[in-house]
């Protein structure tokens, strides 16, 4: 079911802007605790990530940096050309290339994201380099609208049915990109759900 929120929430980077909530990430479950995971082999990051324009910047601005650190060329890791989207940040994205079968930032010899622990590694807020459609994975936003992505959706995902609601599980993430009042109003929802 669809509901609408009572207030438009905005990103702190400019976009999306949130309007409205699919109440299914208050009833869908998933596994979410990615590195405590044994069965996925992180299936999830083989399909690589949209990442907006600015981000790329940021990732870019740091490339020396996370060159030695992923051991991955630069001109390695985006798809050429940017998709218009005025929900993304900057109005535009592009998406992170996908090697043999997996995002290029996906650590091959382990598990997880290398741009995250890059930043951890760092000192610097995982947020500032990490793509934020795979921080929220697996809620998205469409046309001001917070859901489950497709892939809960179409029963893909392989960790699904088990652990905390989509919602709980991104709830930190949602407080960070959308601020108190979205999770003040989403925990609200979730109660009488």
């Amino acid at each position: 079911m669809i509901v609408d929120l009572l207030r438009r929430h905005a990103c702190i980077r400019g976009g999306p802007s949130l309007a409205r909530v699919d109440t299914a990430i208050f009833h869908r479950r998933y596994f979410t605790h990615c590195m405590e995971c044994n069965f996925c082999d992180d299936w999830c990051c083989s399909h690589g990530v949209d990442v907006d324009v600015e981000n790329v910047a940021r990732i870019l601005a740091r490339a020396d940096a996370v060159e030695r650190f992923t051991g991955t060329s630069r001109d390695q890791w985006f798809v050429p050309g940017w998709t218009v989207d005025p929900e993304f940040p900057g109005g535009r994205h592009t998406r992170t290339r996908v090697v043999d079968g997996r995002c290029v930032f996906l650590r091959r010899n382990g598990r997880g994201c290398m741009l995250h622990d890059f930043s951890l590694e760092a000192g610097l807020d995982y947020h500032d380099v990490k793509p934020m459609v795979s921080a929220l994975f697996p809620v998205t936003f469409d046309d001001g609208l917070l859901h489950p992505s497709e892939e809960v959706d179409e029963n893909l995902l392989v960790c699904l049915d088990a652990g905390p609601t989509l919602y709980q599980g991104t709830r930190d993430e949602l407080l960070h990109y959308f601020g108190p009042a979205l999770t003040e109003e989403l925990d609200a929802l979730q109660a009488s759900a």
